[in-house]
């Protein structure tokens, strides 16, 4: 190769060389270079939805202020507890004392009662917010309690018992005053409720049903106190319930059954202690139980797969 040609190439190279830098030049001048303000692409995100917040809890000075003491008149009662406690001025100690009262009272002091050691320890009086936190969770106010009445989480149910409570003396005391709340303005509104889950088919709940804690639940909800669970037990404010499963309606020996409930006829199916059990007044209305029902369904079946073990030969579940 000779000097002419390597000339040749160097003169080239250098040339691309000028060309590229000029244009690059030329090209900033007509199109100058801008700083983006906003991205060219706008990608929307989705919010996530605000949590609700949660309702406001009125305290409980106010809801005594608004009580009803008839609608309390009306829990006492649907709650069982005329199965255990009397009322009258002068009446007799039952399973529970006489309530006559109560309210401003020494706690677990009644004549002719023998309380639990830790209610009649406790040594205060039996105030508003004292016989509001009782009525809450017996069990845990007073642990070891002979009370086997498993509470009223409802406060304004509970504010509406003492209420009523309150009207059992000469003296009724004095309604506290309701406390001052935040104008409703401020509040944020409030989310609407999510509709309640269905209840699974009986058959699934029985299938998965505990028998322990059905047992738990009749002595938690006052059942013993009506009831006895024992083959040849003695009828009391109820009939005895062994057997009862697949038994015939109203018909165990020696109990008075309310009219209603002796024209049902039919037998005691699961389906049809389970309609009985959540709620016994919207089922034969004009009964003599006294209790209210139970809410959950699967507490229900517990209670059902329990008196199901109550026979020499229990029913096959469905």
């Amino acid at each position: 190769m000779d000097s002419m040609q390597v000339n040749k190439g160097v003169a080239a190279v250098l040339v691309a060389g000028i060309t590229f830098f000029v244009s690059g030049r030329v090209a900033t001048l007509l199109v100058p270079e801008q700083t983006l303000t906003k991205s060219a692409i706008t990608v929307e995100m989705p919010q996530a939805p605000s949590a609700a917040a949660p309702a406001p809890v009125l305290p409980f000075a106010n809801l005594m202020a608004a009580s009803d003491a008839n609608a309390g008149k009306a829990v006492f009662a649907a709650a069982g507890c005329v199965a255990c406690h009397s009322v009258n001025d002068g009446g007799k100690a039952g399973v529970g004392p006489n309530l006559y009262g109560v309210v401003g009272a020494t706690q677990g002091a009644r004549p002719g009662f023998s309380y639990s050691a830790s209610l009649s320890g406790k040594g205060g009086k039996w105030t508003f917010d004292e016989l509001n936190a009782w009525l809450t969770k017996p069990a845990a106010y007073a642990p070891g309690t002979k009370m086997s009445f498993a509470g009223l989480p409802d406060a304004t149910k509970r504010a509406n018992v003492i209420a009523y409570l309150n009207t059992l003396q000469a003296t009724p005391l004095p309604m506290p005053a309701a406390e001052k709340l935040a104008s409703a303005s401020a509040a944020p509104a409030a989310a609407a409720a999510p509709a309640p889950a269905a209840d699974e088919p009986l058959p699934v709940l029985l299938a998965k049903a505990d028998v322990a804690a059905g047992q738990k639940s009749t002595m938690q909800l006052g059942c013993i106190a009506c009831h006895s669970f024992n083959e040849g037990g003695k009828n009391g404010l109820g009939p005895n319930l062994y057997n009862v499963v697949g038994r015939e309606k109203a018909s165990h020996e020696g109990y008075v059954y309310s009219a209603v409930l002796k024209g049902k006829g039919g037998e005691w199916s699961y389906e049809e202690l389970n309609a009985w059990l959540t709620k016994p007044a919207a089922y034969a209305p004009g009964t003599k139980m006294s209790f209210a029902g139970i809410a959950n369904a699967q507490t229900r079946a517990n209670v059902i797969a329990y008196l199901r073990t109550l026979a020499a030969e229990p029913k096959p579940l469905p």
